[in-house]
């Protein structure tokens, strides 16, 4: 059997990087990055990146691996990931993963990307066809394909629908077919034994902390750093743009929001991620252990228990 994945979670804020850096030095370990946003170089404010300091005293992975103006996806993380799995383990080093960004955190549980491939010209007539006839189009052709229904596809949301049309149209089969085929499919890192922990706190601690964050960003020159950002085209990356901290500074900076009021905002927009994070922790993470970090056995918690 491979190394143990060890993998650390939890919402934004909560104090994952803390805790992974004190695990990681103490227990020999590499660190692999679980973020969407710290895989873009120069977004290290509003990303709340670790510190040089930090990054110096255990080695991190699948940071600063992209251009802030070029989207990553999951094909090019789980790639990347696979390769510092591998060669962490073959220097003899245990592997943590920590980060909160959901879709990338669930491809060390299970497959995330179908290899549904669909040609340019197909997907350039689909996009044609919303334009021209709109949603409801591609919708009532959806349902013409798929004769027992549509499942639990939003049919509200156009790149949902969009994406089930296309991969209907390229495959010839129906949704329920492609979704039973995808689940049959090993998960990327099936291979390795993976272990989860996920870090919590009050709402009250958590939203002192994300005030408190907020207010650092700021002073540490958050709109300085989308300023310079904006002049390296990030904005051609809506992954990279419109992440929160950073779509908040671009509204001020175009005159949509009053500077007094743009730090509430990205507090009240942090909160609401949060709510939507732990959501889908309780509902889309596998069975896993939690720390809660404002009780007073977290002080003597090991988070990965010895030998696991």
């Amino acid at each position: 059997m491979k190394a143990m994945i060890h993998v650390l979670t939890g919402c934004t804020a909560v104090g994952k990087t803390e805790w992974a850096l004190r695990w990681a030095e103490a227990n020999d370990a590499e660190i692999i990055s679980c973020d969407s946003l710290l895989f873009y170089r120069h977004m290290d404010i509003g990303t709340a990146k670790p510190l040089a300091v930090e990054l110096a005293c255990v080695p991190h992975h699948l940071i600063d691996v992209a251009s802030a103006s070029e989207p990553m996806d999951i094909t090019q993380y789980i790639t990347l990931a696979r390769a510092a799995v591998e060669m962490i383990t073959a220097r003899g080093r245990k592997v943590l993963v920590t980060g909160g960004s959901g879709f990338y955190l669930k491809s060390f549980f299970g497959p995330v990307a179908d290899e549904v491939a669909v040609p340019a010209q197909l997907r350039a007539a689909v996009a044609l066809k919303l334009t021209q006839a709109g949603l409801g189009a591609l919708v009532e052709q959806l349902r013409a394909l798929n004769p027992d229904g549509l499942g639990s596809l939003d049919v509200d949301n156009p790149r949902r629908v969009t994406r089930a049309l296309e991969r209907c149209l390229v495959t010839g089969k129906t949704l329920a077919v492609l979704k039973a085929e995808f689940l049959a499919r090993p998960g990327a890192f099936a291979d390795w034994p993976v272990t989860l922990v996920r870090l919590e706190r009050s709402p009250e601690e958590l939203n002192r902390r994300i005030d408190l964050r907020v207010e650092t960003m700021l002073r540490a020159g958050l709109v300085e750093e989308v300023q310079r950002l904006r002049a390296d085209g990030f904005e051609q990356n809506p992954s990279a743009s419109g992440a929160i901290g950073y779509r908040e500074v671009l509204a001020m900076l175009d005159g949509k929001l009053a500077p007094s009021a743009m730090a509430g905002e990205i507090a009240q927009n942090t909160r609401s991620l949060v709510r939507k994070q732990r959501t889908w922790f309780r509902t889309q993470l596998p069975e896993h252990r939690v720390l809660r970090l404002d009780s007073p056995a977290a002080v003597n918690f090991e988070l990965f228990p010895s030998g696991i």
